[in-house]
């Protein structure tokens, strides 16, 4: 009866261990797994130059300040238009460009072309935002429009005017597939050059 009872008590407690072993290693998994809360997405860190601006003084009948790491070069799709031009920043993949008109009683077909090129970004965009330029001093005139949303081709873009002589449309795109949230530091960087040299542009021929 000794040996009997003394079998059970053995076995007994072999089982009493494994229980207890595996209500342990069923609590620590369910810590582990159960809970797990995935780490948002995150993107590399982009280094953006210092500021410092330079003139386009050129036979152009517009100038303005501009980025001195960047490059100006004429639009290679439009050769005829030796006003047009492109703002390249080959780091960032990213191009300002520029498109001159003269006008002559046709100012209201640039407002609205200008205004049809923006609203081609509604399906990509989830607000665009407008603002105003009203520089007396330099006779410049215009609206600006931020397109906002991650698809969006071209997140800036604006037209400067005299309303009786000159027109000048600018939009920011980027060589690469559209993703504004992990460009965002780079759009933002851009924007601010934009606004530079919208805040120093003057006609030279008025």
């Amino acid at each position: 009866m000794k040996n009997d009872s003394s079998f059970i008590k053995k076995n007994l407690q072999k089982y009493l261990n494994l229980l207890f072993l595996g209500i342990v290693l069923l609590l620590l998994f369910n810590s582990c797994g159960g809970d797990y809360i995935p780490k948002p997405r995150g993107y590399f860190r982009i280094e953006t130059p210092e500021k410092n601006y330079v003139l386009l003084d050129t036979i152009f009948p517009y100038a303005f300040e501009y980025p001195a790491f960047s490059k100006i070069l004429s639009d290679p799709h439009a050769p005829n238009q030796k006003y047009w031009i492109n703002i390249d920043y080959p780091n960032f993949k990213g191009r300002i460009h520029l498109s001159y008109k003269k006008i002559d009683n046709n100012l209201n077909k640039y407002l609205e072309d200008s205004r049809k090129l923006v609203l081609k970004h509604i399906p990509k965009a989830s607000s665009i935002k407008n603002k105003v330029v009203n520089i007396k001093e330099n006779n410049v005139y215009g609206l600006v429009y931020n397109i906002q949303g991650v698809g969006a081709a071209s997140p800036y873009q604006f037209y400067l005017t005299d309303s009786l002589n000159h027109f000048v449309r600018g939009a920011l795109y980027f060589h690469t597939t559209p993703n504004n949230d992990s460009l965002a530091p780079v759009i933002e960087y851009i924007i601010s050059d934009i606004d530079h040299l919208i805040e120093t542009f003057y006609w030279k021929n008025n």
